[in-house]
């Protein structure tokens, strides 16, 4: 496999590919917590009532705001949280 296959992608998001690494772990790891916390939430309503949503959402608006230029995918598109990241 040529060395571009490792480079072209992070080189497209502005990073490299051990900051690029780095972020994708970061995010796989959150939605791996998360996808535990929807499982328990599953078996135990009462338990993890907006984990799952609202890491989706806190990634979402990371990767959004992290892109280069500070781009939505979609215009006028609302990345807010409405608070639910306090409760």
């Amino acid at each position: 496999m040529a060395l571009v296959s490792f480079t072209e992608h992070p080189a497209a998001v502005g990073e490299t590919y051990g900051e690029h690494f780095v972020t994708a772990s970061g995010f796989g790891l959150a939605m791996l917590v998360a996808g535990l916390a929807c499982l328990l939430h599953g078996i135990f309503p009462f338990m993890c009532l907006r984990t799952g949503s609202n890491t989706i959402t806190a990634l979402y608006r990371r990767m959004v705001t992290h892109r280069v230029g500070g781009k939505a995918p979609l215009p006028g598109a609302d990345l807010s949280l409405d608070g639910a990241m306090d409760r």
